[in-house]
C-alpha cells in the first residue's frame, strides 16, 4: 500500500486555504506566512511549501478556492440577469476577503475555478447572445476591473472606520486647494461605502455591453 503522510493530510490544499484566509481576515496581509499557517495547521513549515512552493502558488490557492463558492447560474438565465449573478457575487467575496486583494496586486487570477464558474460560462453566454469571442472578453473584462477596483477602494468589513479615516484626511486638506472635497464632505463620504455604486455601474455596464438586438425597447 502507498506511505501517507499525517502532516499532508492535514495540509490538504484546501485546508490550506482556509486557514491561510482566515489569517488574512483576522490578522491582516502581514501576518500570512508559511511559518504562521503550519503552527495553525500543527505541520512543518516544509509541509507547507511542499502544497505551495510560493507566495504566489499560496495565493493562487486561496483564490482558487474563493472561486469555487461563486454560483453555478442556471441554464436559461437571461444574459444581463447571469452577469449580474456572477460579478456580484465576485464582488461579495472580494469585499470580504480585503488582505487577499492586497497581497494578489496585479497578479492574473486564472485558477481552474475561476476560468469554470466565472470566466468560461461568462464568455459561453455572451457569445450566445450574440456578441463575437473579442465582444464577449471586452464586457468580462470591463466588469472585471469594475468589480476587482471596487471591492479593492476601501475595506468594507470595516465601513464606519473607512468613513472617519477619509473624513479624518479631509479635514486636514487646505480648503483653498480642495474647495469641494472640503466643502461637500457630507455629500463626498457616503458614497466612498455604500455598495450600491459598485451594484448601478455594473447595472450600466451590462446594459452598455448588451448586443442592439437584445436591448429592451425603449
Amino acid at each position: 500500500m502507498p506511505r501517507t503522510s499525517p502532516a499532508l493530510d492535514r495540509a490538504t490544499p484546501e485546508a490550506i486555504a482556509r486557514t491561510a484566509l482566515r489569517i488574512l481576515d483576522e490578522e491582516g496581509p502581514g501576518a500570512l506566512s508559511f511559518r504562521a499557517l503550519a503552527e495553525r495547521l500543527g505541520v512543518s513549515h516544509a509541509t507547507v511549501q511542499r502544497r505551495c512552493t510560493d507566495l504566489a502558488g499560496l495565493l493562487d490557492l486561496c483564490t482558487d478556492h474563493l472561486a469555487g463558492q461563486l454560483p453555478e447560474v442556471p441554464a436559461g438565465t437571461g444574459w444581463a440577469e447571469a452577469c449580474e449573478q456572477r460579478f456580484g457575487a465576485l464582488y461579495r467575496l472580494l469585499t470580504a476577503h480585503p488582505g487577499l486583494l492586497v497581497l494578489r496586486g496585479g497578479r492574473p487570477w486564472l485558477g481552474r475555478q475561476l476560468l469554470a464558474r466565472l470566466v468560461e460560462p461568462a464568455l459561453a453566454d455572451g457569445v450566445a447572445a450574440g456578441m463575437t469571442p473579442a465582444e464577449a472578453m471586452t464586457a468580462y473584462r470591463r466588469m472585471y476591473l469594475l468589480t476587482l477596483g471596487s471591492a479593492a477602494f476601501v475595506d468594507h468589513r470595516d465601513p464606519a472606520g473607512a468613513t472617519a479615516a477619509s473624513r479624518a484626511a479631509i479635514a486636514a486638506l487646505d480648503p483653498a486647494a480642495f474647495p469641494v472635497l472640503t466643502g461637500a464632505l457630507a455629500d463626498v463620504l457616503p458614497p466612498l461605502t455604500d455598495h450600491e455604486v459598485y451594484h448601478g455601474a455594473l447595472r450600466q455596464l451590462i446594459e452598455a455591453a448588451r448586443p442592439a438586438g437584445r436591448r429592451p425597447a425603449s
